[in-house]
């Protein structure tokens, strides 16, 4: 093997990898984001340095690909579309380097990702050559003169504000909660995020029964009476207006009922007689006359907020999370309290059984990309979600153990199947699983033993309170971009020629579960689509 190689995105390389495949050429639209990876055989310690010769050099950004800790990577009932040998270490966080200088990290091979991006590169023919001490390689990149259109998927990654509070050690709503959050959102909006959980009460996501996570409540509430109350959204106010700021289009509300069957009420703080305390939560039974009559109240001074702002059709409601088929029960009664009140709004939860949708449970249900087959042809707008669960029937999702196709293929998916939404519940997720304790994501990429790696966050707190990139977030962010190559694609040949070509050559059609586990294959695709939309 030689030294030093350039090589595909797509490649999960370990100090001790072999036969990994050069790439010589690649192409992208004028405002795509296009990486691949400089490949260096070195010791621990080695001080390396290279140089670029090319025209696209200012439009380009380094990073060194650092080994995180794997732990829980593998379920025992996952298939056997993963990286076949099992590691301690993944290739995961990418490090911006200062120039074109780094130390290297492992003994054996070691990675610098290099990104092109730019709102309007120059269309073209380029070559980039790197030079590492007395070897070179060079790579032709081929910018075509299109742009990819504006994303209309509505992109949800659960955005959770407490776990930066608890990592960086600050408080809800101060100075430095802001300024920090408007960092971690306007860089989330930035790799696709259009949405984004909004906590008007503290979220009832991921939390033990009886436990709680830290009070994030954007909506004031003041007991005034005998389950009578008022509302302030002065908070909510800097959230919009901080949403607005970071180019965020949709704004997903917490959800009304606690998770996994609809059984209780979220945290809830209020002020009563000078004191702030808890007076929903656990112990409230969900569908009780104290809440409902709360709810009702609330929906009243939320939607006369919303309307004023004129962001009815930007704003998503939830009642619960994951509810199971056992909780049908429960589910149907809180469904009907949020219908109820919020009239006209879209509400949306994520569920995979198709008789919650057949029966008038939910408008708008995400089911997983492992259960979505019944609700494909059945939904007006068809949504999807993965999580922890998603790890058999080689549906595709994001894990440390699993190759980097099989996460970017989803773009292929989205686009033939139209999905308008898609929605994952860990952007930043710092706990263990239901929040009982801090996790240091550096060291703990398993939520505790608890979720595989990579699952629950794809974005690292780092110093200064900024957020550094996951090898993993990119790669789902060109999945998206591939999704709207095709729809550009489509806007000029039409949807049945766009698809034939993605489907080119394949014995069996694209579904989620039906794909070439095959990295070349992916590429080729994307070649293929790009070369069309020159010709086109």
């Amino acid at each position: 093997m030689k030294e030093f190689f350039i090589a595909s995105s797509l490649e999960k390389i370990f100090p001790n990898s072999r036969d990994i495949a050069e790439l010589e050429r690649m192409s992208m639209l004028k405002n795509e984001r296009k990486a691949f990876q400089l490949v260096f055989r070195v010791k621990k310690g080695d001080s390396i340095s290279f140089d670029v010769e090319s025209a696209l050099f200012e439009y380009m950004n380094f990073s060194v690909v650092k080994m995180i800790k794997g732990g829980y990577v593998k379920d025992k009932n996952a298939d056997d579309y993963y990286i076949e040998e099992p590691h301690e270490y993944y290739p995961d966080l990418l490090v911006p380097m200062n120039g074109t200088c780094f130390t290297a990290l492992e003994d054996g091979l070691n990675c610098v990702w290099v990104q092109i991006a730019g709102d309007a590169l120059p269309a073209g023919n380029y070559n980039i050559c790197i030079k590492y001490g007395d070897e070179e390689c060079s790579i032709e990149v081929r910018v075509i003169d299109a742009q990819l259109p504006k994303q209309s998927l509505i992109y949800t990654n659960w955005f959770h504000t407490d776990c930066l509070m608890s990592v960086y050690g600050f408080e809800a709503f101060s100075d430095e909660y802001w300024e920090t959050v408007e960092k971690f959102l306007h860089h989330a909006a930035d790799y696709g995020m259009n949405c984004v959980l909004t906590p008007l009460f503290t979220p009832p996501l991921d939390t033990k029964v009886g436990g709680e996570r830290p009070t994030v409540q954007l909506v004031d509430v003041k007991v005034v009476g005998k389950n009578e109350y008022s509302f302030a959204f002065d908070k909510l106010d800097k959230w919009l207006e901080m949403c607005d700021r970071c180019n965020i289009e949709y704004y997903e509300m917490s959800h009304l009922f606690t998770q996994w069957g609809a059984r209780h009420a979220p945290k809830i703080i209020a002020e009563k007689n000078g004191v702030k305390k808890r007076i929903f939560g656990w112990r409230t039974r969900a569908c009780g006359k104290r809440y409902r009559l709360f709810i009702e109240q609330f929906a009243k001074a939320i939607t006369k907020y919303i309307d004023e702002k004129g962001i009815r059709e930007r704003c998503l409601f939830h009642v619960s999370d994951e509810p199971a088929t056992s909780m049908k029960r429960a589910y149907s009664k809180a469904a009907k309290i949020v219908r109820d009140n919020f009239k006209g709004f879209k509400i949306i939860d994520a569920l995979s059984s198709f008789d919650f949708y057949k029966n008038g449970l939910i408008e708008q249900p995400i089911p997983a990309n492992d259960h979505i087959e019944p609700f494909i042809g059945n939904v007006p707008e068809l949504w999807t979600y993965y999580c922890c669960a998603q790890g058999s029937k080689y549906v595709s999702n994001r894990f440390f153990a699993m190759p980097s196709e099989r996460n970017r293929v989803l773009g292929l998916q989205l686009y033939k199947f139209n999905v308008k939404g898609f929605l994952h519940w860990g952007y930043n997720f710092y706990y263990t699983q239901y929040s009982k304790a801090i996790i240091n994501p550096f060291e703990v990429s398993d939520a505790g033993g608890k979720f595989q790696s990579g699952d629950s966050f794809v974005v690292y707190p780092g110093e200064n309170r900024e957020p550094l990139d996951s090898l993993r977030l990119h790669v789902f962010y060109d999945a998206f971009q591939d999704m709207l190559a095709l729809q550009l694609l489509e806007s000029k040949i039409g949807y049945e020629k766009t698809l034939a070509l993605v489907e080119q050559g394949l014995e069996k059609p694209l579904s989620f579960t039906e794909y070439p586990h095959d990295a070349r294959w992916l590429e080729n695709v994307r070649e293929r689509v790009n070369a069309a939309i020159a010709e086109s």
